[in-house]
Parts: C-alpha cells; structure tokens; sequence
C-alpha cells in the first residue's frame, strides 16, 4: 500500500506517479473503474498486443493501483482504489498552496488594475 503520510515512501510515490504516466496504463485504470475486468477485455480497445497489455498490468500492479486474481485460465484485474486515494491525499496537500497563490495572484491583479484605472481617471 501507498505510504503518503510524513513517513511516505518516495520510491511508492515515484511508482504511483510512473504507472499513471503512461496514457495506456490511465485508460486501463479508467476502465477498471467500472470494475473488474479480464486481460483481453482490458486489451480491446488498444491497437498493442495481449503480452503489452499483461506489462502495463504488472506496473499497474507494481504501483499498488490494481490487484489481479487467477480463476482458471482467466486472469481479471481490479482497481485498488485506496491507492488513488492515498494519491490524492497527497495531492491536497499542494492544492491548498496553489490556491493560496492563485488568491495572492488574484489580489495583485485587481492592485494593478485599480491604479491604472486612477491614472487614467486623472487629468
């Protein structure tokens, strides 16, 4: 499981973020969001072959964010959602501090804009 309180691993981090950078891997993580779903399923909508689809699933799965499971000759792969949400956790993190700026940003502008407004109000 992704660690992402103070004592947070960098290296699950560094997994979490390089799984989810690769457009296949969040079309497959999109797609398991509506719930399990077999390899070849997952491979349907991808012009790349099943072995390509299984490597995207082990980093998937390397990343905490899938788990697979083995029934017969079928392998399924499900969403591990604690690990988007540790994600996100962390991420929250940082958006407090993007909104502050964009507030200072925001306070900066309306400065500049009321004092051109004056000196173009002045004779």
């Amino acid at each position: 499981m992704l660690n992402v309180g103070h004592g947070r691993s960098g290296t699950d981090l560094d997994l979490l973020f390089g799984a989810l950078a690769d457009a296949t891997r969040r079309g497959i993580v999109e797609r398991l969001a509506d719930g399990e779903a077999s390899v070849s399923e997952l491979a349907e909508p991808f012009a790349i072959s099943l072995p390509a689809i299984s490597r995207h699933l082990k980093v998937l799965e390397r990343a905490s964010l899938i788990t697979r499971s083995h029934e017969g000759r079928w392998r399924h792969a499900r969403l591990s959602p604690e690990s988007l949400a540790d994600a996100a956790s962390w991420l929250a993190r940082y958006e407090r501090l993007w909104e502050e700026s964009f507030d200072r940003l925001d306070a900066h502008l309306t400065q500049i804009t009321a004092k051109q407004q004056e000196q173009k109000e002045q004779p």
